[in-house]
């Protein structure tokens, strides 16, 4: 677990304070922490989960271009070698968690950022308990009305990287939205809640605890304007229910779980001094994960033979005809839409002949039986890489009645040549189908192992994806076969190198600025990361 310098407990100037003094060790004896208690509490007002991956872009009149992303949390290897830096925010009722949160959020100024709230995973309440609450005695501030095995499992999926589901738990009817939440893609996860440090397993997965110690009167003072104005209560009330409920609580509950933070944050928000020093430090932190994926891939695997998952078309005068066509830099744009049309027609039927099958027998109309085949999987869905992949979504539709699409795009990095994911959208229940991945061309395989990284982490079967490319070079197929064996690789046609601008030879240009009409920089490379990351 990653810590902060050397400093002691103690508060300085009133402002912050640091712990690396062992009384994090107190973990172990914990067991849900504290001794539970039938004191009945309030309810506060509710936090959602949230999830900050839209990156920040550019549009000019030809081009999108997304400034910032995502960059590789996995080796040349395919397998994820660093994992989110998660921040446990805790405090009592009202002390400013989600300002402080919301204040980290915007002094990293990175994306990929999740805000997981504890509020997400009350449990849902049975008939009984339903009663109770809606006469405001349900205790929504002890330590069992919340999921924690749920909670546990979900945080420990977003830092490994994985999609996950999270739920929508609704206050009025005290249960949970049908539909739930799906986040993916942290780099940075912080999760706030009043009982964030009450759980062994849960402290674990913690790089970085901060307790947020708010002055009580300040706190009742936020409940009771809270409490007048949203919700029509009196005065006297609010006090009754906050000396009752809400401040044996935390005296019992949260108080005791400061001596279990790394950095103590007093006044909330307003304390730009401890926000400062968290900043610094996470920054550190994802400054120490950062990898290089490209350059290993350059230098790796490129000495053996092409991989048995490798399906190419059979170079028959038509095929070669149409590379001959699409590779001439003469070709109009109109010629080169039209025979890269073609191939990726033939490309999709030879991807859909891979797909396992299974026998079926229908009756002619001449009432006889007929020995057929059909698709044995539930599902297809064609993921298209943006934007070049795009142009290929046509061909899929074309022959697959129905078919679901999602997209993701994938840029590269000018100052460290490294891919990295800008947005992703991908249909639901995606790990239960047959993928066909779409990308034009495929030099080095960035981009494409990106692609099938996020496919993974979406529980999608390593073995059931399928790359599809009009063109690649030698160097991709066997970066791809190496990392993710078990992908299936179909192209119309492998180039044997990849020159130090990681551009095909001969090749065939930048696809998509060839097929969109829009020029590239000179220096830009026509790998599967093409136009938009130049």
């Amino acid at each position: 677990m990653n810590t902060l310098p050397a400093y002691t407990g103690a508060r300085i100037s009133g402002c912050w304070a640091l712990r690396t003094d062992g009384s994090g060790a107190g973990e172990g004896s914990l067991d849900r922490l504290l001794p539970s208690v039938n004191t009945s509490l309030s309810p506060r007002k509710r936090t959602t989960s949230q999830c900050k991956s839209e990156p920040p872009l550019l549009r000019t009149s030809k081009r999108t271009i997304y400034t910032a992303g995502r960059p590789p949390w996995y080796n040349e290897h395919g397998t994820q070698s660093k994992e989110a830096f998660v921040i446990g925010l805790c405090g009592g009722s009202a002390s400013g968690k989600t300002t402080v949160a919301r204040k980290i959020i915007e002094a990293l100024d990175v994306p990929w950022v999740v805000l997981l709230s504890m509020d997400s995973f009350y449990k849902v309440l049975t008939a009984e308990q339903q009663l109770l609450a809606a006469n405001n005695d349900y205790n929504f501030d002890h330590p069992d009305a919340f999921d924690f095995i749920l909670l546990v499992h979900t945080l420990r999926k977003l830092k490994q990287g994985k999609s996950v589901k999270i739920p929508v738990y609704d206050f009025t009817t005290h249960g949970r939205q049908k539909e739930w939440k799906t986040v993916y893609g942290a780099s940075v996860i912080i999760f706030e809640g009043i009982m964030s440090f009450a759980d062994k397993e849960l402290l674990k997965l913690l790089d970085m605890k901060i307790f947020v110690d708010t002055d009580s009167d300040i706190r009742l003072v936020r409940r009771l304007r809270r409490d007048i104005t949203e919700r029509g209560r009196d005065i006297e009330g609010v006090i009754k229910q906050y000396n009752k409920f809400v401040k044996p609580a935390f005296e019992q509950y949260i108080e005791p779980t400061m001596r279990l933070a790394d950095i103590v944050v007093p006044r909330g928000g307003g304390n730009m001094v401890a926000i400062d020093l968290i900043v610094q430090h996470v920054h550190s932190q994802l400054e120490e994960r950062e990898l290089s994926v490209r350059a290993a891939l350059a230098s790796a695997h490129q000495a053996q033979p092409l991989p048995q998952t490798l399906s190419v078309l059979e170079s028959t005068p038509q095929v070669r005809g149409m590379h001959t066509i699409i590779r001439n830099k003469e070709t109009s744009r109109d010629e080169f839409i039209f025979y890269s049309k073609r191939l990726m027609r033939l490309l999709i039927e030879r991807a859909l002949s891979i797909l396992p099958s299974q026998v079926h027998i229908v009756q002619t109309p001449q009432g006889e039986d007929y020995e057929g085949r059909t698709f044995y999987g539930k599902r297809i869905t064609g993921v298209s890489i943006l934007r070049a992949g795009e142009t290929m979504e046509p061909a899929l539709r074309a022959v697959c009645k129905d078919v679901r699409i999602g997209k993701i795009l994938i840029q590269t990095n000018q100052d460290t040549g490294e891919p990295e994911l800008h947005y992703l959208r991908l249909p639901k229940d995606i790990g239960e189908d047959h993928v066909i991945l779409m990308d034009c061309t495929v030099s080095t395989g960035a981009a494409a192992m990106m692609a099938i990284r996020v496919l993974l982490d979406h529980d999608v079967q390593e073995d059931k994806i399928l790359l599809v490319s009009l063109l690649m070079a030698e160097m991709g197929i066997h970066s791809v076969a190496y990392a993710f064996p078990q992908v299936k690789i179909i192209t119309t046609a492998v180039d044997k190198k990849v020159n130090d601008l990681f551009h095909i030879i001969p090749g065939i240009g930048n696809f998509g600025d060839r097929y969109f009409g829009t020029d590239a920089p000179p220096d830009c490379s026509d790998d599967d990361m093409d136009e938009p990351s130049c």
